[in-house]
Order: structure tokens, then C-alpha cells, then sequence
């Protein structure tokens, strides 16, 4: 009789569009993580541009399964995808051309282990550019370290009117919590991850490692990057679909702080990116 393969702890799933220039180093950057009891799962969403073809060298690696995925659906189609073949207790999901530090999986598990009620870990990130190179080193959290009561990091989230949590190569989640609240929430593709983390926050708690353990590419294939005012608006309309799903977790006065900060965040992201944007190109 054929046993079937053991079940790992984590599940590290890749949803990959267009990633050609970028993907191989995400992969290899998995691979190199210090705690090994993980598989990596990758959906490539019908690339054109080469992805498919870099990333069969990393077929015949055992922890590696990869498919493609038929086009439709935008992002959120292919981050389900991926998602839902995963078997670990733990799921961290890493975009086509973001990057983890060797330690990441290894820092957030124990933690995650320290802690049973904690549904998801974050940690900081750099952000770096289409070479690699940091351009901001140690974002996120604003201020949150280490143990947070779930429902606080959620109303904190909303008050600044930006993820700080990070992306989603900067966060683990229990694999139960995400399924049981219903998996990707996304009806605001533009901040599908920070949406997902609150329903999967409502279910326990948070703990921020306070060091960047993933780095975050602004590059000129990121599918945000020229969308700042809609993605400011979607960061509204989360907001109050939030506070209508969950009575009582928000109060007026966080809704209206988090929109103000949302619209003001929009304006400064788009300073940013006009002065990044020669960095964000692989010809430069």
C-alpha cells in the first residue's frame, strides 16, 4: 500500500503572474529557510512572460508542487488556488517576487508554538527595489511588538488606514483560522491580505516579531502600484464592511480617523513611487 506523504506544518504558497524577472529568487529564498518541515506550492496564473518555463528547474526538488492555474479571476483567483491545495497547520503566502529571510519560517512557528491563541504572526519587512537593494529597511507594525489581543491590532489597523501587518510574505496564519473565516476575503482586491487578516484575527491573537524577516519588491509589475487612489478607496469600503460584520469592534470615531489616514497614505504613496520609479525596472 502507497503511504501518503506526511502531512508539513507549513504550507508556503506561491500564486505567480508575470513574475519572470523576480521568481526564481522568491523560490530559492523559500528553499532556504532554516526550519524545514515545509512543502511550496506554486500556481502560476498563465503566464506569458516566461514564468512557467524558469520555474520547472525547481520541479524535481521534493517539497516543491507546481501547476498552473486557467486565467480569470485576477489575483484573488490564483491566491485561493494556491491556498487551497495546502496541507500544513501553518499557510504563509509569498508573492511572485517577494523574498524570505532564512530565519522567517523558523521565528514565526515558534512563536505561533509560544503561544496557541495567537492565529497570526507578523513581522517586519524591507521594502527593496527591482535589483534587490533596499530602499526602506524595517517597515511595518507601527509600534506593535511581540503579544497583541486580536481585536485591538484590528481597530489599530483600521485608526492608521494602512496594513500594518504587512504583506503577505511578512505574515503566517493558522490554516484552520483562514479556512474557518472563509479563506481570502476578496471583495477588496486591493487589500485582499489586510481584509483577510482581520476576519482570521477575530478568531484570537496577534504576535509581531520585531525584525524584518521578508523583503517587499515595489517593482513595476506589482499590480498595485499604479492604483493608490482606488486602493485607498477599497481601504474605506473594508473598513465599513468590517464594522457592518462585526457590531461593536469598531466605533465611528475609528472609521473616520482610518479614512482620513487611507486618503492621506494614497497621496504620499504616489510621491513615493513617481520618486521610485526609475528603481522599479530591471533596465536600470
Amino acid at each position: 500500500m502507497t503511504q501518503s506523504p506526511p502531512v508539513p506544518r507549513v504550507s508556503v504558497v506561491v500564486p505567480t503572474f508575470n513574475n519572470a524577472d523576480f521568481v526564481e529568487a522568491t523560490v530559492e529564498s523559500i528553499l532556504a529557510q532554516t526550519f524545514t518541515d515545509f512543502e511550496l506550492l506554486i500556481s502560476d496564473h498563465t503566464s506569458t512572460d516566461g514564468t512557467w518555463e524558469r520555474l520547472a528547474r525547481f520541479a524535481s526538488d521534493s517539497r516543491v508542487r507546481l501547476w498552473r492555474t486557467p486565467a480569470g479571476g485576477g489575483a484573488p483567483a490564483n491566491w485561493a488556488a494556491v491556498t487551497d491545495a495546502a496541507r500544513g497547520e501553518f499557510v504563509k503566502l509569498v508573492c511572485g517576487d517577494d523574498l524570505l529571510y532564512p530565519t522567517c519560517l523558523q521565528e514565526q512557528v515558534h512563536a505561533m508554538d509560544a503561544h496557541p491563541t495567537v492565529t497570526l504572526a507578523c513581522c517586519r519587512r524591507d521594502l527593496i527595489d527591482a535589483h534587490g537593494r533596499v530602499i526602506m529597511g524595517g517597515r511595518g507594525m507601527t509600534r506593535i511588538r511581540g503579544f497583541h489581543d486580536g481585536r485591538a491590532a484590528i481597530r489599530r489597523t483600521v485608526r492608521v488606514g494602512t496594513n500594518i501587518f504587512g504583506e503577505p510574505a511578512s505574515v503566517l496564519l493558522r490554516r484552520a483560522d483562514l479556512v474557518q473565516s472563509g479563506g481570502w476575503w476578496s471583495a477588496f482586491p486591493y487589500v485582499i491580505d489586510e481584509a483577510t487578516y482581520a476576519l482570521v484575527l477575530l478568531r484570537g491573537d496577534l504576535y509581531a516579531v520585531d525584525r524584518p524577516l521578508a523583503a517587499f519588491r515595489i517593482s513595476a509589475s506589482q499590480w498595485s502600484v499604479d492604483l493608490a487612489e482606488q486602493q485607498a478607496a477599497q481601504v474605506v469600503a473594508f473598513h465599513d464592511a468590517l464594522a457592518a460584520r462585526v457590531p461593536g469592534l469598531l466605533s465611528r470615531a475609528d472609521l473616520v480617523r482610518g479614512k482620513t489616514m487611507a486618503k492621506g497614505l494614497s497621496s504620499a504613496r504616489r510621491l513615493v513611487y513617481f520618486a521610485l520609479r526609475r528603481r522599479m525596472s530591471t533596465g536600470e
